[in-house]
């Protein structure tokens, strides 16, 4: 109840997000400063077997419903509005995902809540709560007292551990129905599945991601080669997917995917705020880029700065060479 927290979890097509697994790990900590209970709230429809892999929750409000088979915003606001309110916890984490975000708002203010959006970290100290937030870019991150009694955070892929909320567990499983659902103005249309033969970026250790610096279309083969050399693969920055040099499966930042790999090479990519939040998770960033001020130096663990052409191939060559 009033010291509960509470995590929204996301999933899809039967998978829970890693985020999902970051928040339950940090939601644990916050629960064990607050002296009250994890909750997991997982709605949709046919998903009440996922509740096994919440184990390091205390326990999992289920809420299925054929309307929340898929993220429409009206159905999924209503039904979690009704828990949220029912149950008022302490602090409710949710993803600052796209859909995350819609919900983090819409719940807000239809509960009069306060919000911290691209919150890094959270803090509860004697019952105060502290929200560590990314401001200008992620350029400076910034503490927030946050005041009232309940809270809704958003928090950034990346953050935290995932590993840390898949502890083993048997949580209780409480089955609530969701209240009725107004007809959703918005409705769920398809799912756009990557391409045939097309790899997840978010499942791969090494990543060569290539930007507006390679010039043409033509060129990303070079790009690619240093990719294959290295044993990854290739992903984008947003502006070579809307030019449709790569499919959107690969595109790396805030609008595409959020990725975390063992290695993350960026090439010609200057480093937008956009495209920074899906990669700075990465393990190891190497940057290569002709500009020294580009802001993807700023979160580059080593930086290359040089003309692409000059240096991709020689590492390509170098790297076949040891093997």
């Amino acid at each position: 109840m009033a010291n509960d927290i509470a995590v929204v979890i996301e999933h899809l097509e039967g998978k829970v997000a890693d985020i999902s697994f970051e928040m339950l790990g940090k939601g644990r900590e916050l629960a064990k400063a607050s002296g009250g209970q994890l909750l997991a709230l997982l709605l949709g429809h046919g998903v009440k077997g996922l509740a096994a892999e919440l184990g390091c929750a205390d326990g999992v409000i289920v809420s299925e419903h054929e309307t929340l088979r898929h993220y429409t915003p009206e159905a999924h606001k209503q039904a979690l509005a009704a828990i949220l309110k029912a149950r008022a916890p302490r602090v409710t984490l949710v993803a600052n995902t796209a859909m995350g975000m819609d919900l983090a708002a819409g719940l807000s203010g239809s509960l009069g809540w306060s919000l911290c959006a691209y919150c890094r970290d959270a803090r509860l100290t004697d019952g105060r709560l502290t929200a560590v937030s990314q401001i200008y870019g992620g350029k400076l991150l910034a503490d927030a007292d946050v005041e009232g009694p309940s809270t809704i955070l958003s928090i950034l892929a990346g953050s935290f551990p995932a590993e840390a909320g898949k502890a083993a567990g048997n949580p209780r499983v409480e089955e609530v129905p969701p209240p009725p659902l107004d007809k959703p103005r918005i409705r769920f249309k398809r799912l756009i599945q990557p391409e045939a033969g097309d790899v997840d970026i978010t499942r791969q250790a090494v990543l060569v991601s290539v930007g507006r610096g390679i010039q043409s279309k033509d060129n990303i083969p070079v790009v690619e080669e240093l990719a294959q050399a290295l044993g990854g693969a290739l992903s984008a920055s947003r502006p070579i997917v809307d030019q449709g040099w790569l499919p959107k499966t690969r595109q790396v930042g805030k609008s595409g995917m959020t990725v975390k790999p063992k290695l993350y090479v960026a090439v010609g990519i200057s480093g937008a705020p956009e495209h920074i939040e899906g990669m700075r998770g990465a393990e190891l960033i190497v940057a290569i880029n002709t500009d020294p001020n580009a802001p993807i130096f700023n979160v580059a663990h080593y930086g290359v700065v040089s003309d692409l052409f000059d240096v991709i191939p020689l590492l390509a060559e170098k790297l076949k060479a040891s093997k």
